[in-house]
């Protein structure tokens, strides 16, 4: 099973790895655009590997949607990563990154339909594309975890020098009234300074979190990279008792010797939040399952503490269950389900009871 730390590391990296191939993208985009090559880089070849680079990019833009979405840690659902502006978390920021997806996904879909509404139309979706470069940099830099560590910025300046110079010598060799080459060279210095500016009064300075719209319940919890080591900043106690409804999705599998696995894979909404999720195996019971093992794991939002045990009770749709972190921190599970087979969906009520710590 993937966990909480996995998903994080997958969100970080994928995010990273976007935007080197969008930047890489951009710049040979750039670079066909004044016409240059070599002989072992005819125009065709500059041409092919722009494309590439960035349906490699969208990928990684997708992986990156998909972490943060199943991570679980901020309250980020999947209709946050394409409508702009709508998320509790970090609104504005995270928007943007909606933005610069929703972009990526408008070039794919006009590509494939290029013949069919217009050279004109593509080309121009095509050079609105571009802005997702500069939306994905300042969504980096507002809203990733690594704003404040030394490699994010690295990454985004070294992108952002490599796009400025790339910009410099197309408007060298544009074919365009002198004056205009130059404006068009001091508006390639200006943006950039203006975006380092941001960040070293925005991003780069404490308390970013909460300007930016980070929910209070979070802000005890950020999680920080440092020394090659995760940590957890002054992380808040782990959760207590709560009651929180849930929904997810649920999964039944006839193994080679008859009997069933069931996976239900549940998120919680409010207070502690996270992902929780239960495997059963057993013999087939009607419309269930008799168990004959299982496991659970729960991982709440707020402290990305991971509780592991077992069922204890199963009687209908009433799960019982008794999971501990690695501290020995107890909780006792009580789960009211409605379980969809036909539809694979599953929704209800969790019930927590702390047990406080235990060495046993």
């Amino acid at each position: 099973m993937t966990t909480g730390k996995e998903l994080w590391y997958l969100t970080r990296g994928s995010g990273a790895v976007a935007l080197l191939l969008l930047t890489a993208a951009v710049v040979l985009g750039i670079l066909s655009a004044t016409g240059a090559r070599s002989v072992r880089w005819p125009r065709f070849a500059v041409g092919k590997a722009h494309r590439n680079l960035t349906l490699l990019a969208i990928v990684f833009v997708v992986l990156h949607v998909v972490t943060t979405v199943a991570d679980g840690y901020a309250p980020i659902g999947l209709k946050d990563a394409i409508i702009p502006f709508a998320s509790p978390y970090r609104p504005l920021w995270l928007g943007l990154g909606a933005v610069a997806f929703d972009l990526l996904l408008a070039l794919v879909a006009t590509s494939y339909l290029r013949h069919r509404i217009g050279f004109a139309t593509w080309r121009y979706v095509h050079w609105l594309a571009y802005v997702s470069w500069p939306v994905t940099l300042v969504h980096a830099l507002g809203t990733g975890s690594d704003a404040r560590t030394s490699w994010l910025p690295i990454l985004g300046y070294l992108s952002l020098g490599a796009v400025v110079l790339a910009l410099l010598g197309r408007a060298a060799v544009a074919r365009a009234p002198a004056a205009q080459r130059v404006a068009a060279a001091l508006a390639a210095l200006a943006a950039p300074l203006a975006l380092v500016a941001w960040y070293e009064q925005g991003p780069a300075q404490r308390g970013w979190a909460a300007r930016a719209g980070t929910p209070a319940g979070l802000r005890g919890a950020v999680r920080r990279a440092g020394g090659g080591a995760t940590a957890l900043a002054s992380a808040p106690s782990p959760p207590r008792s709560f009651t929180a409804r849930a929904t997810g999705t649920v999964r039944n599998r006839r193994t080679a010797d008859g009997r069933i696995d069931v996976v239900i894979s549940l998120r919680l909404a409010g207070a502690p939040g996270g992902a929780l999720r239960l495997d059963l195996h057993g013999e087939p019971a009607g419309d269930g399952v008799s168990l004959d093992a299982s496991g659970v794991s729960f991982v709440p939002a707020t402290t990305r503490a991971v509780y592991f045990g077992a069922v204890t009770s199963l009687e209908g749709n009433v799960v019982g269950a008794d999971v501990r972190d690695a501290s020995g921190d107890r909780l006792a599970l009580s789960l009211l389900l409605g379980l969809d087979a036909s539809s694979g969906t599953a929704r209800g009520t969790v019930r927590a009871v702390s047990r406080g710590g235990d060495s046993g």
